[in-house]
């Protein structure tokens, strides 16, 4: 039983021959690929961040991100911080989020990281500190196996203000990762994570591989292996 160097390389670079980033596969990953992926989706599946669409469309914009930038600064966890931003959509009309989910924009090679699991009998999960009204299509869009996010309040077609449930906070992250391994029968050595944040770091930490993705340098420090090439189909050679 062996490790596995995998080169990545971006087709978009002047020498798309040149390996841009390397991981090294651990055993038994390199032997049998992943059996289950699970993925972050605000700045990993997506360039985008949902909190910020609704912001957009709250006209709140600016709000929105002095509360970021007080969690950013270690001033509000991350529950505090979303349970603060998602006060500030108080009175949007549920619309919005449909207006919301039309704008986010996909990363690069998302879609065929996910196919490219799937023809390898591997699973695939998303799971998001987002919204469910915003991930649940981007799911059902890229095929996704399951999903866990937040569930907004929405009374009499308008947003409340209020998170219904549990935040998916980084803790609520790695519980599922483990739950789907679990009710999966996949051992947590042929899981692999992916996320950019430090709301990932405990996944991360738990998967067979913990993959940050064009992260924040705290979250490239901590995973297993860093790729800054800012797509995720390079992400093929997994499976050999």
């Amino acid at each position: 039983m062996t490790s596995r160097i995998l080169e990545l390389r971006d087709p978009d670079s002047p020498d798309p021959l040149l390996p841009t980033d390397l991981i090294e596969l651990p055993s038994p990953l390199a032997e049998h690929g992943p059996q289950l992926i699970v993925s972050d989706v605000d700045s990993t599946i997506t360039r985008t961040e949902g909190i910020d669409l609704l912001a957009e469309a709250a006209c709140c914009a600016d709000r929105v991100a002095e509360v970021t930038a007080r969690a950013m600064a270690g001033e509000l966890d991350f529950a505090a911080s979303l349970r603060a931003r998602v006060a500030l959509l108080e009175g949007l009309p549920q619309e919005a989020l449909a207006e919301a989910e039309q704008a986010v924009r996909l990363t690069a090679g998302a879609a065929e990281l996910i196919a490219a699991a799937h023809r390898h009998g591997c699973r695939f999960g998303l799971v998001s500190g987002g919204f469910t009204a915003m991930v649940a299509p981007l799911a059902a869009e890229l095929g996704a196996d399951m999903f866990a996010a937040n569930e907004l309040e929405i009374v009499e077609g308008h947003l409340t203000g209020r998170v219904l449930g549990a935040i998916v906070d980084r803790a609520a992250k790695q519980r599922q990762l483990r739950r789907w391994a679990e009710e999966l029968g996949v051992p947590m050595s042929l899981t692999i994570a992916i996320g950019d944040g430090a709301n990932d770091l405990d996944m991360l930490a738990a998967a067979g591989l913990g993959i940050a993705f064009c992260a924040k340098p705290v979250v490239v420090a901590a995973a297993d292996a860093a790729l800054n090439v800012p797509r995720l189909d390079v992400l093929t050679g997994l499976w050999g």
